[in-house]
């Protein structure tokens, strides 16, 4: 565990779970002394542990996954646009008339933290060149999940009609996608 971070807020009981950074995360009710604080997690210093450790391993995993694909050299950053034009290109085409949607810029970036994003109001999507490493039809539900964006902005009822339109097997897609992040040494 990294640093306690508490948080005050209006509610009624303690919580506290294990941030991305491996921080412990207490969300506390206002005026919670920090001797009840202290003693919360004392009570649950072994799930404090499990958590944690687990938490590395998930980061340990993403780290493995994302170390794939070679992006250190302006050679290998074109290389994986070049590659990710004749990947996604396509299927932007082919689901953009399906869906009836006009993206106006197609952007790739190393990011770790999303696959994709969508700006509606500018049209512009964003695809992570780790898509690279994933499964064909992995990339095509994340095409398809961020031209959605386009008909609907947020992930409300009306966003997964659109999903369950194009692409059904969104579901399965999504958690197949979680598997490979968290369990990559395995794949």
């Amino acid at each position: 565990m990294n640093k306690i971070k508490i948080t005050y807020r209006a509610t009624t009981r303690l919580r506290m779970s294990i941030g991305v950074n491996g921080d412990l995360n207490i969300s506390a009710p206002r005026g919670t002394s920090r001797d009840v604080i202290r003693a919360f997690i004392d009570k649950n210093s072994e799930w404090i542990a499990q958590a944690g450790e687990k938490a590395e391993r998930r980061r340990a995993c993403r780290d493995d996954f994302f170390s794939r694909l070679p992006l250190s050299t302006a050679t290998e950053a074109r290389e994986a646009a070049r590659r990710m034009n004749e990947l996604i290109k396509p299927l932007v085409r082919k689901y953009a008339a399906e869906m009836g949607v006009s993206p106006k810029v197609i952007r790739y970036r190393a990011t770790r933290s999303r696959l994709g994003s969508c700006r509606k109001s500018t049209g512009e999507i964003t695809f992570s060149v780790y898509l690279l490493l994933l499964p064909d039809w992995i990339v095509e539900h994340v095409v398809v999940h961020e031209l959605a964006h386009l008909i609907e902005p947020n992930h409300g009822p009306g966003f997964y009609r659109v999903m369950d339109r194009h692409f059904p097997r969104w579901r399965e897609a999504r958690e197949a996608t979680r598997k490979i992040l968290t369990d990559s040494a395995n794949n």
